[in-house]
């Protein structure tokens, strides 16, 4: 029995903002959305070491690092045009394309 994958308004390459956690503040970019556990990986945000055994493929080993997944509910978007973190909605172009728009200031979010 699957449990439904819930949709959410953040996908890869969008520009995010922490809003909470130890990274409050920061901003990057979302390298990949895993909608299973709502988490998202940032660019250079919430770093953690991990130690890596020498394999066949990587041929060193040592101490590398690494972004930890950080939950969803604990980023916005950027926007543009606000300059700050947004809410954002979801409406339908005449043209009956579907768009995500900043519900502070109206402006599109997909390009």
């Amino acid at each position: 029995m699957a449990m439904a994958v819930r949709k959410f308004k953040i996908k890869k390459g969008d520009q995010v903002m922490v809003i909470k956690g130890k990274e409050r503040g920061k901003t990057g970019k979302v390298l990949r959305v895993i909608p299973e556990k709502a988490k998202v990986i940032v660019e250079r945000l919430n770093l953690v070491k991990k130690h890596q055994r020498p394999t066949p493929q990587l041929r060193e080993g040592g101490i590398i690092e690494k972004e930890a997944p950080i939950s969803i509910a604990n980023v916005m978007i950027l926007c543009g045009k606000c300059k700050g973190p947004v809410r954002v909605g979801r409406k339908i172009l005449e043209d009956g394309s579907k768009v995500r728009y900043c519900k502070k200031c109206g402006e599109i979010l997909d390009k």
